[in-house]
């Protein structure tokens, strides 16, 4: 993973954000066996973890890739591993693959999870390190983060032994302090917490939401069509089926890919740089489930 200064020298590197994006084409289809799914609205089928999807072909791809909402596998068009996927494959087991060296297989599956909450640390670590707001905490936020890439690049046999749940703790009380900072440059009257708050089917269009806490947040299915989440704390928050149509959220913190992906929205959908716009949005109203 490959360090790149910031534009002003005296602020910390940060990591290379597309090597914390998933490519699926260096990776032996780890999600598609690692991880165990569950029959509902996201997944067609029920499947045990370490059981191959019966989608997956031999060459690791998936056979219904660009069926997958249709098929009724829409949390796989969700899901994103951050980029853990590639790293297992090709740089904890060399490109040795599940298929060809049985011997490891169940371990890499237990490898893999651990890796992708790995990375996804990384990713808030590498946001909050672009923070002015939270210039004081750099110094930390560069510790833990250089604490959790060297986790990443353990032997396969140390990795599967790492206490994620502790790391992740320490590592959220830092984002939670370096969000609280950046929010606090956002001049609002009233900035009421709505952290973990249950806003399930919430009419929320058009809302100032900028600065708000939303960390854990419940928004599924809520109307956020046109609201400002500019500067909105966003980590944890739930977005199924919620409708980002015009919102704004640029510069909103802590946003994942899998939570855009999660959501509806349009063309007029303001994102951060760092992050695409999902394919099955609509080009103009609302997003389709």
């Amino acid at each position: 993973m490959r360090h790149v200064p910031a534009e002003d020298p005296t602020a910390p590197p940060v990591i290379e954000r597309a090597a914390l994006r998933a490519d699926c084409a260096n990776c032996f289809g780890l999600c598609c066996v690692a991880l165990t799914l569950t029959a509902s609205a996201d997944f067609a089928i029920n499947k045990d973890a370490g059981t191959p999807c019966p989608n997956l072909a031999e060459d690791f791809r998936c056979g219904i890739h660009t069926r997958l909402r249709p098929e009724g596998f829409s949390g796989c068009t969700v899901y994103d591993c951050f980029g853990a996927g590639q790293k297992v494959s090709q740089e904890t087991y060399a490109g040795r693959d599940w298929r060809s060296a049985t011997d490891t297989a169940q371990q890499m599956f237990q490898v893999f999870p651990v890796m992708r909450q790995l990375h996804e640390l990384l990713w808030y670590l590498t946001e909050a390190l672009t923070l002015p707001a939270a210039a004081r905490l750099h110094a930390d936020l560069r510790d833990a983060l250089d604490t959790t890439e060297r986790l990443t690049h353990l032997p396969a046999e140390d990795l599967a032994e790492v206490d994620v749940a502790g790391h992740r703790d320490t590592t959220a009380a830092l984002l939670l302090r370096a969000g609280e900072l950046e929010r606090a440059t956002v001049h609002r009257r009233k900035k009421r917490s709505q952290r973990g708050a249950d806003l399930i089917g919430a009419r929320l269009g058009g809302a100032d939401l900028r600065g708000a806490e939303l960390r854990g947040a419940y928004l599924i299915a809520a109307d956020l069509r046109g609201a400002d989440l500019r500067r909105a704390e966003l980590i944890g928050a739930d977005f199924r089926d919620a409708d980002l149509s015009d919102a704004d959220l640029t510069g909103a913190l802590f946003l994942t890919q899998a939570q855009l992906n999660a959501a509806k929205g349009n063309a007029a959908t303001k994102l951060p740089d760092a992050l695409t716009r999902p394919p099955h949005w609509s080009p103009s109203g609302p997003g389709t489930a």
